[in-house]
């Protein structure tokens, strides 16, 4: 066990190296890079070629290995460009579609140029955008694309690394779910004890997030809403733990996936919430009529303001794991480049060990994550269906008359037959044989 446990470690940190060296590396200085990108600068925009080598280069460094793009990152082996679509206007007023295998073949079209994201669409000059195609580090998929003369571009339909990511979890949570279900199908797990670690493991989790999120949340219409609070619960974490692999991509790093998924919890709540929900929320009952005016404001400000908490809370923890970690590694490469090969290596030896603990804290956080956003909206949309305890103890009465019972048999045959209380229509009796006075119980009195 001991040796499992240390190859699985050796395994994970030469994995996690392989992940985020690459985005690190890129982010750390490269002379070369530079002086072809000073050089392009001074000749078309002399003395000011040190401005606009920063505004030109493209590449956002670190936190390109989290952000969107237009290619697959297999870097030390290469970049897997996508295909760009785009719905364009042309230049005779009319609409278009074209279609492109990369980024690459759509400029070597000659119909389209680009134009970095900070320069107010001013695109680049014929010189500067043959140095990005030519830039070893494909400086030319961190600008944007835009049309070369007359014409613009309406839509931008291309691919991107997070839908591809958007994707990939989708159909790992597809192939889990009819996995699982394909078992209990068969009876494994209902009329007989489940078999396998991931079958255990995968209805631990179910079970745990029906009776210790569904339940308390939502009460008797848990059954409702199981089934999307355990989708969302799953895509959350399926799309965590993808971009803690080896080349990996956290599509929950992207702010309109995680907005998405809170605008669905958003939606649910607002079309499940009862009369009473929104009666609380537009004329709150008791409250006096100078404070309504903006007790009311605020309460539909609430609203909007919950799910967007739960977009921007998995948005900044996912994205701001992956720069830390990119960061620490990316430590070495900028101390090899400012004070030497030796400042280098020697950083290993703090900058390894940092970025495996904060890797274990990151998969951590992919749990937690996508436990705090399903347990947020059980909350959200347990408290729009909550029933008041008028209406909950009338809806109670009217079920236990209707099935032939008064509601509170079962509480008094309970009482009738307890041990506290003996048998219906016995009196109790004492420890020494007497029987025991009328509301008194055998237990309160003394032995013998």
């Amino acid at each position: 066990m001991t040796t499992l446990l240390r190859r699985s470690l050796a395994v994970l940190a030469a994995g996690l190296v392989l992940a985020v060296a690459p985005a690190a590396a890129q982010s750390a200085p490269d002379s070369e890079s530079a002086q072809q990108h000073s050089n392009a600068q001074q000749s078309s925009h002399g003395g000011e070629g040190d401005h606009a080598e920063e505004e030109n280069t493209g590449n956002p460094g670190a936190v390109s290995h989290s952000a969107d793009g237009n290619y697959l990152n297999f870097e030390p082996f290469g970049i897997v460009e996508l295909p760009r679509l785009f719905l364009t206007n042309t230049a005779g007023g009319g609409i278009g579609f074209e279609a492109f295998g990369s980024s690459k073949a759509a400029l070597k079209s000659g119909e389209y140029t680009l134009a970095h994201p900070d320069s107010a669409g001013a695109s680049l000059t014929d010189t500067q955008v043959q140095d990005a195609l030519a830039s070893s580090h494909h400086d030319y998929l961190y600008f944007t694309m835009q049309k070369a003369g007359a014409g613009s571009i309406l839509v931008d339909f291309s691919i991107t690394r997070h839908l591809v990511a958007v994707f990939a979890t989708a159909l790992l949570l597809v192939i889990l779910a009819l996995g699982v279900a394909r078992r209990y199908k068969r009876g494994l797990g209902r009329e007989e004890a489940p078999r396998g670690t991931w079958q255990n493991m995968v209805e631990v989790m179910i079970v745990f997030m029906r009776d210790e999120v569904a339940k308390p949340a939502l009460g008797r219409h848990y059954k409702s809403y199981l089934p999307y609070l355990l989708t969302v619960f799953f895509f959350i974490l399926i799309g965590n733990l993808l971009g803690l692999l080896p080349w990996g991509i956290t599509a929950t790093s992207n702010i309109m996936v995680t907005g998405t998924l809170a605008l669905f919890t958003f939606l649910i709540t607002q079309f499940s919430g009862t009369a009473e929900y929104w009666k609380h929320t537009l004329n709150p009952p008791g409250v006096p009529w100078f404070v309504k005016p903006f007790l009311v404001p605020a309460e539909i400000i609430g609203l909007f303001t919950k799910p967007l908490a739960l977009a921007f809370r998995l948005f900044g923890n996912m994205m701001s794991g992956h720069i830390v970690l990119i960061s620490m590694i990316g430590l070495i490469f900028i101390f090899t480049a400012q004070f030497g090969v030796g400042i280098g290596t020697g950083s290993i030896i703090v900058s390894v060990p940092l970025t495996i603990f904060m890797y274990g804290i990151k998969l951590a956080v992919s749990f937690i994550q996508a436990y705090i956003f399903v347990i947020l909206s059980a909350l959200f949309i347990g408290l729009a269906i909550e029933e008041h305890e008028d209406q909950h103890d009338e809806v109670d009465e009217t079920e236990a008359v209707e099935a032939g019972s008064r509601p509170h048999d079962d509480i008094d045959g309970f009482m009738d037959r307890s041990e506290h209380f003996g048998p219906q229509g016995k009196r109790m009796v004492s420890g020494d044989g007497e029987t025991a006075p009328a509301g008194q119980t055998a237990i309160s009195q003394p032995a013998g």
